[in-house]
């Protein structure tokens, strides 16, 4: 077996043992982790993993590939996890042992102010994952309609005064363009003065979701997985706030999006999961003193079953 493959400081990952715990089934399988980041549960996989497993690593963002350990078992792929399943037909694989996901930001996105992911930093509104895309914030702020960036921030940053806040934004763009994450700060003052940085996260967490279309992607991800992980495989996803987790215990509870249980004859659920705990596995005290930013993190397992898989072309989401 390789030698022990140490973390990088770019990122320290949340639910790390637990997550690689509930992942690993057979040292000698094939597995996916679709966030790579910096790398932290690739690295504990491959500790995990004998001479002859191997480890596909997504990634879009290309900070993120300085990071990729010299292992003969590894493949880090320039790519978005929404189309995993014809990466991993391209290298020639067709089904895996198991799939991860840790659906955060990194640290180092947060902590680079020239990414404009975080409102510590006076920087350009960017928020880009895949900075080759041409979408950023700054133009989701200046250039959408009021009633499509009300919904936006009501529908990914769960703000009640979603439509007020976009009037303001709207009136105040027409005087002088919002380009920077100061700028945005200072046109939203009336609500930041009352809810402080609380309504300044929701703000951004709808913008980081619209210009990368998450949800989007995470909805056409969770649809390839049952295709692409054996039976008894294990699907670990770890999310941070109420819209992703929903999709995700819904997914792994019975198969869609919307939760929808279908029973056969015989009263069992129908579904190419199984979920193996009844509540989300949550950061212990320790984990959180070390890393605060692992206190929102919520951990959810599937195990594959043997129930045939319907048509996922069918159940492509819509915007």
């Amino acid at each position: 077996m390789s030698k022990q493959l140490h973390q990088s400081p770019y990122h320290i990952p949340v639910l790390l043992q637990p997550a690689v715990n509930m992942l690993i089934t057979n040292p000698d399988g094939i597995y996916v982790d679709l966030t790579f980041g910096g790398g932290g549960h690739s690295r504990e996989i491959l500790n995990r993993l004998s001479e002859n497993g191997k480890l596909y690593a997504f990634d879009q963002d290309d900070d993120a590939h300085s990071n990729a350990p010299d292992d003969c078992r590894f493949t880090l792929i320039k790519g978005n996890f929404r189309f995993f399943e014809n990466y991993l037909r391209f290298h020639q694989t067709h089904q895996v042992s198991g799939v991860l996901a840790d659906l955060g930001v990194s640290s180092h996105q947060f902590d680079e102010a020239s990414r404009g992911f975080s409102f510590r930093f006076d920087a350009p509104l960017d928020m880009r994952m895949d900075k080759t895309q041409t979408l950023m914030a700054q133009h989701v702020i200046n250039d959408y309609k009021e009633e499509q960036l009300a919904d936006v921030l009501y529908l990914y940053g769960e703000l009640k005064q979603s439509r007020q806040m976009a009037k303001e934004i709207v009136g105040n763009r027409k005087e002088r363009k919002i380009i920077t994450t100061n700028d945005l700060q200072n046109v939203l003052k009336k609500w930041t003065n009352t809810h402080g940085k609380n309504l300044m996260a929701q703000v951004f967490q709808a913008l980081r979701i619209e210009v990368n279309q998450e949800l989007d992607a995470l909805k056409e991800m969770l649809y390839q997985t049952p295709s692409v992980i054996q039976p008894s495989g294990r699907l670990v996803i770890i999310s941070y706030h109420s819209l992703e987790d929903r999709l995700v215990k819904n997914f792994i509870r019975s198969g869609n999006m919307e939760g929808h249980i279908k029973k056969d004859l015989f009263g069992n659920i129908i579904a190419p999961f199984k979920p193996l705990h009844l509540k989300a596995v949550m950061p212990d005290d320790d984990e959180i003193c070390n890393n605060p930013r692992a206190r929102s993190a919520r951990l959810r397992t599937g195990e594959r079953n043997n129930q045939p898989i319907e048509d996922s072309s069918k159940k492509q989401p819509i915007r």
